[in-house]
Formats: structure tokens, sequence, C-alpha cells
């Protein structure tokens, strides 16, 4: 295939007290474009997430490998554990079988080989488990590991390591080796050489995963200062009309050919978006704002695939799928292509179908349908969407969602989760809210005075999970429900996404702000609550209250909106920023 190399001397830690694997790396959330890594090459971590998941559909169920053996199962999650997500065992079965089928391997010599392997090729094999393993230490993993190790000294290899694609130090052959690379994938993200699909493919993961590292784009510096929202006053019917219709306004206005995203590059996601915002109109609705639903609603339907999802290239079709869903769940036409979708959705929960059982961490969420790791706010939208279009309390989906939903729930007696991440504990708190997924929370972690850490919970999430509790049945004295609530109440606030900490950088807690908007209104819509009462007493009419929120932020120049002290997470685009806040002001007028 490409030049190879020996590097990544791995066993420095094989006899240190066992460890976990680094951190998840938290996806990105709702309203992505195309991203890039850097100025002129293409988004990576795309790349390795799309061979990651043609990887991930080799797995043999029955005993866990990946090519049947040692080699391809070693070279598979050596390629996992290094990517920028940082797959670990807790991810579910295909990290946790592969580890199981490497330690099954092992003979009582200590070393990691398959049956019928010879002299030489025990020692290859066993190299490669090292190697693999050092990335996954854990309990089990441990003890073998030491084993595995002194077997190989013993054999004349001291520092295990994976054989892999060689790295120019020119920093300009290291960018041609990267376009040479993906010029190489298969339409699936797979790769084809001399060693076979699996061992390729997870040998060009590997090489992408480094060269992803060195040309990765420098942080950018926090912010000095954010400004604050400036007052509003509770508005009515009136005023809410008039608003969704400036913004609907400019979203016409602002589309091209009749869809919308990135200059020249109409994205799915946005446009379903959009679509959706646009029908929050009320009916009988102009012309042009009819023109440009009915008009976007025919392209969305072309993106729908063979496996039943709308989207481009495979990439978040979860939140393309679920937003298109959305955009359909108020017609009885296009029955077909909605029940497609929806079959979709149930095809990408962590479930028993691939592999999952109650007692794995992310058992019944739903993740992006491009990477590995489910997360409250891409299951969320999958709900929404079953729930549109037919889905029940009492459907086998929104069941096992709520095990999911528990795990992301800041309440102890009903989440099990507990990681060992780098050495600090990480396990649930008690304070009723919601986190981005379990264990971890894009509002940070809080440090308790033993050391152990719990993922801060913060505004957007708890309403996400509000709504999720609610969609499973659970009643309003439901103590998982009370716990949400009671979170809520104490954090009511239309100035900031409540829950990220503004010390270390002032725009922390306006990160997503639209997002919690929305997420907020469609919550409160599905409780069917009226009020709010803050602990102080005060009882707070959130329709009115968040529907004069929002009339505050309007532009008074074109009718958009825009996230002007947090563009994280593509709020810095009026067009999605508009999107949510349409939407919000349509939940909070009904």
């Amino acid at each position: 295939m490409l030049q190879r190399s020996r590097f990544l001397p791995l066993l420095a830690l094989v006899l240190a007290p066992a460890l976990s694997a680094p951190a998840p790396a938290a996806p990105a959330c709702p309203g992505t474009v195309d991203a890039v890594q850097s100025d002129d090459l293409p988004d990576l971590g795309r790349s390795v997430d799309g061979s990651i998941r043609w990887l991930r559909s080799t797995q043999n169920p029955a005993d866990g490998s990946y090519g049947g053996g040692v080699e391809g199962t070693a070279w598979v999650l050596h390629a996992m554990g290094t990517s920028h997500r940082r797959y670990m065992r807790s991810d579910g079965p295909f990290v946790a079988k592969a580890i199981d089928h490497l330690l099954a391997r092992q003979d009582a010599s200590g070393a990691v080989f398959d049956e019928g392997a010879s002299a030489k090729e025990q020692v290859e094999q066993s190299t490669l488990a090292a190697a693999a393993l050092a990335g996954h230490i854990d309990a089990d993993v441990a003890p073998a590991l030491g084993r595995l190790s002194v077997w190989l000294a013993g054999s004349g290899v001291e520092a295990p390591a994976v054989d892999g694609i060689d790295l120019p130090e020119d920093d300009a052959a290291a960018r041609a080796l990267v376009l040479d690379i993906l010029a190489l994938r298969g339409p699936d993200g797979s790769y084809d050489g001399e060693r076979g699909k699996i061992v390729e493919t997870a040998m060009a993961v590997d090489a992408l995963n480094r060269l992803k590292v060195r040309f990765a784009p420098p942080k950018a510096p926090a912010a000095a200062r954010a400004a604050a929202l400036p007052a509003y006053e509770p508005a009515g019917p009136e005023a809410v009309d008039a608003a969704v219709l400036r913004g609907a306004r400019f979203l016409v206005g602002a589309s091209q050919d009749g869809l919308w995203g990135a200059p020249g590059r109409p994205d799915g996601g946005i446009t379903a978006m959009v679509v959706g915002a646009l029908q929050e109109v009320p009916e009988p609705r102009p012309k042009d704002i009819q023109a440009a639903i009915d008009g976007g609603v025919a392209w969305l339907l072309t993106l729908q695939g063979d496996d039943g999802s709308f989207s481009q290239g495979g990439r978040m079709k979860n939140y393309v799928t679920s937003a298109v869903l959305m955009t359909l769940a108020g017609s009885d036409a296009h029955a077909a292509q909605r029940e497609r979708g929806r079959a979709f959705l149930k095809t990408i929960q962590a479930d028993e179908g691939e592999g999952y059982s109650e007692g794995d961490m992310y058992y019944g969420g739903i993740g992006y349908g491009s990477d590995e790791r489910p997360d409250l706010s891409n299951l969320q939208m999958a709900l929404d969407a079953l729930v549109a279009t037919g889905s029940s309390a009492n459907d086998p989906e929104i069941q096992r969602a709520l095990k999911f939903l528990e795990r992301c729930q800041n309440r102890s007696e009903s989440n099990d989760v507990e990681l060992t991440v780098k050495g600090i504990v990480i396990k649930s708190g008690d304070d009723g809210g919601g986190t981005y997924m379990p264990g971890n929370s894009k509002a940070g972690n809080v440090t308790l005075a033993d050391g152990t850490e719990v993922p801060r919970s913060y505004g957007s999430m708890t309403y996400a999970l509000l709504k999720g509790l609610v969609f499973a049945g659970l009643q309003r004295d439901d103590p998982r429900v009370e716990a949400a609530w009671k979170w809520l109440s104490a954090n009511y606030t239309l100035d900031v996404n409540p829950g990220f900490d503004g010390a270390k950088d002032p725009r922390a807690p306006y990160q997503g702000l639209f997002y919690y908007f929305d997420t907020m209104a469609r919550a409160l819509d599905v409780y069917g609550a009226d009020a709010i009462v803050t602990p102080d007493g005060t009882e707070h009419d959130w329709r009115a209250e968040l529907a004069g929120r929002l009339v505050s932020l309007q532009s008074k120049a074109d009718g958009s909106w825009k996230n002007e002290n947090a563009p994280r997470w593509w709020e810095g685009n009026p067009v999605l920023a508009t999107a949510y806040a349409v939407q919000a002001l349509g939940k909070a007028r009904r």
C-alpha cells in the first residue's frame, strides 16, 4: 500500500496499576457543515469516523474478532484506541469483545496468537496484541499484558510496536501523503491492499489519526469578556407572530436556489431545520414561504439513501434524518419515506441487534450515525422524530432509550456509571440535571473533595432529559422527573445556557444559547407546564418570557438571530440561529 515503519513503543506502563484510556473526545453539536482540518486539508476526523464505522461492520459477533484472528483484531483495536475519539471498552461490544478476543488467545506462556501459528507468527501476533492492548488497559487487561510483556522480552522484543505507515518529516510531503491516503479510500470507507481490507483500513486510520494531530489548527484564545443580553419584557401572541414572520422572511431571502447551507453547498441538516422553522408560520402562509417549504421538502426527499437515512455523503445521518422526519410529520404524504427513515433511526440505536445489553454504558443511545458514541443531543433529536411520526411510550425503542437517559442524569439512585479516566474516578452527581453523554459533559466536570469528578449538569441537556423522560411515559411524580424539574426550576434563566462555568471563558455560558431556547420550548411544551416556580417563589410564564427574550434578540435590520457571544456549534451562522429561534417561538406560542 504505502511505505511503513516501526513506531509507537507502548509498553512503558504495562506493569503499572490498571489505567483507562484518555477521556473520550465528544463529538460536535448540531448544525455542523463541512469542516476543515486546516486551511488546505479536508476534515480528517470525518474520514477516520467513516473508516472506523466500516471496520465495526466487519466484527464477528460470535467471538468479537476482526478479520477472524489476532492480527486484524489487534490492528483495529489500536486504530480505535488512538483515534480522535479514543474508543475504549466502555464504549460498547465493538471494543469490549475485541479486547476479550485477544485475551482469550493468550496461552499459559503469556503469548497471544492464533491456533496453528508458527514460532515467527507467534512473536509477530503477540507484538501486535501487546501494542493494541496497551491502549486499552483495565483491570482485566493489565495482568494479561504484564505476562505478555515478559514473554515478549524473553523472545527478544523489548519495545513492542505496530508496523505503520511512515510519515515524512517535511510538512509539504506529509500534506501530500494525506491526499494520497484519501485517494485510496473506497466509497464505504475501506482500504484494500496486500494485507487485506481490515488491516489496510486500520493502518490508514492510524496514519490519518497521526496526521490529524500534526495538522490540528491552534485553539482559539478565550474571549476577554462577553456582552450581557439586553433586557426584555414578556411578549404576547401578536409579537410572536410578527417575529416569526420576520424571521421566516429572512430565511427565505437567505436561501440559495431555495436551499440552505454553506455558499454553493446546500446542507441537508440546515435545510431541514429551516423548513421546520418556516412551518411555524401559521396557515394559510404567504405564497413565497409555502413555496420555500415545498421546494425544500422535495429536495430533502432526494437525499434518502438505500438504508432509509437522509444525508449527504453519510454525514450526521441521525441529525439530518431526524430533522427531515419532523418536517414530514404533519402530512399524510410521503408515508413510505417516513417509515424508511423511522426504521433507519431504530437500526442505529445501541441495542441487542448490535451486541449491546442493558449493562453497556451506551445502551439505548443514538449517535450521529457516522461515529460509534451515542449522546443525549443526538438521542433527543431522534426521539423527537420518532414520537412525531408515531412512536409511543411503550414502544421498544423508547423504553431502551430510557436506560441511556438515566445514565445521562446526575442522579446516583438511577445512574450506575462509574469511569476511571487517567486515574480519576468519574461518576454521577445528585443534582438531577442532565449531561451530554454518560460520564461526560460539554460543560466540564466538578471536582469533589475526595478527587472524584462529576460531570456538570447544564440547561439544554437537562431540558432534553426531561423531554425524553416524558416521552418514555414517566409521570411528574416519578423521582427521575422530579429531580430534573427541580434542577430546571432552580436554574431557570433566559440569559445564558445555565450550568457552564464562565470563570475561565466568559463565552462559555452563551454556548448553544439558541439550541437551549429551542430545546427548552420543546421540553416544556411536551411536559405541559405553563409556569416554572423558582426557589424564591416567583412564578414564571415561560412562554411569554421566552417569547420576549427572543424578540429582544431579533435583528431590527433583517429579522435574523445570531449568537454574538459564542459562535460555537454554528450559532454564529444566522441561518441556523434563526431556525432555532423561530421554532422556539412556535412552541412558545402553542
